[in-house]
C-alpha cells in the first residue's frame, strides 16, 4: 500500500502560489518604486521568485543560475554602479505627467500579460511523444539542448549583451564631470601716484578709487 502525504496537492499549489506571488511582488516594487535602491531589492525578490519557479518546474540547475548569476551577481553590479554614480537626479516631473505615465505603463501590462495568458493556454505547444523520457533539466540536457536544438537563439544572445555593452560604454562616454569653482572677478591694481605707497588691488567693474595726493612740505 503506497502512502501518500497528507495534502500534497495542495501544497504543491501553495507552492507555486508563493513563487509566482513572490516574482510579482517584486516586479511591482522595481517599477513602482522612485528609488533605485528599492529598485534594485525589487529585483533581487523577483530574481528569488523565478528561482522557485524554476526549481518548481524541475530544473535546479537554471534555480541555483539564477541565485548565482542575477542575485549574487548583476543585482550586485547594479548596486555598486548606483554608489560610484553621480547623486544627481532629475527633476520629478509633474503630477499629472506621472500619473499619465504610470496609467500606459499599467495598461501595457496588463495587454502583454493576457496576451502571454492567452498564448500559454491556447497555443500550440508541442507535446512529447508516447513512451518518450521528460526532460530532467539536468546540466547535461541543457547544454545539449543549447548545442543543438536552440544553438541559434545561444549565439543571438552573445549579441545582445554585446549591444548592451556597446551601449553602456556610449552612455558612459562623459565620463564624471566635476563642477569647476566659480572663478571670481578679475583685479587690477590702481593707478599709484606716489613711488612709496604700496599699489591698491580693486575689483574690476567697480567705481574707481581717487588718486591719493600728497603735498610736499619742503
Amino acid at each position: 500500500m503506497n502512502a501518500t502525504f497528507p495534502f500534497s496537492e495542495y501544497l504543491v499549489t501553495a507552492v507555486f502560489a508563493l513563487a509566482a506571488g513572490t516574482t510579482i511582488a517584486g516586479a511591482l516594487i522595481a517599477v513602482m518604486t522612485t528609488r533605485i535602491i528599492r529598485s534594485v531589492g525589487g529585483l533581487m525578490i523577483t530574481c528569488l521568485g523565478l528561482a522557485g519557479l524554476y526549481y518548481f518546474l524541475h530544473s535546479p540547475f537554471l534555480a541555483l543560475m539564477e541565485i548565482l548569476i542575477y542575485v549574487g551577481a548583476v543585482c550586485i553590479t547594479i548596486v555598486f554602479g548606483v554608489m560610484l554614480s553621480e547623486p544627481d537626479e532629475p527633476a520629478e516631473p509633474r503630477r499629472l505627467t506621472r500619473t499619465l505615465r504610470s496609467a500606459a505603463a499599467a495598461l501595457v501590462a496588463v495587454l502583454v500579460g493576457l496576451g502571454l495568458a492567452y498564448l500559454s493556454l491556447q497555443g500550440p505547444w508541442p507535446t512529447a511523444a508516447a513512451g518518450a523520457a521528460p526532460a530532467d533539466g539536468s546540466v547535461a540536457a541543457i547544454g545539449r539542448a543549447l548545442l543543438t536544438t536552440y544553438s541559434l537563439p545561444f549565439e543571438l544572445i552573445s549579441i545582445v549583451l554585446l549591444l548592451a555593452i556597446l551601449g553602456a560604454l556610449v552612455i558612459a562616454r562623459g565620463g564624471r564631470h566635476r563642477a569647476e569653482p566659480e572663478a571670481g572677478p578679475a583685479r587690477r591694481p590702481a593707478a599709484v601716484s606716489n613711488p612709496g605707497t604700496t599699489p591698491q588691488i580693486e575689483p574690476a567693474g567697480a567705481d574707481p578709487v581717487p588718486e591719493l595726493v600728497t603735498t610736499d612740505s619742503r
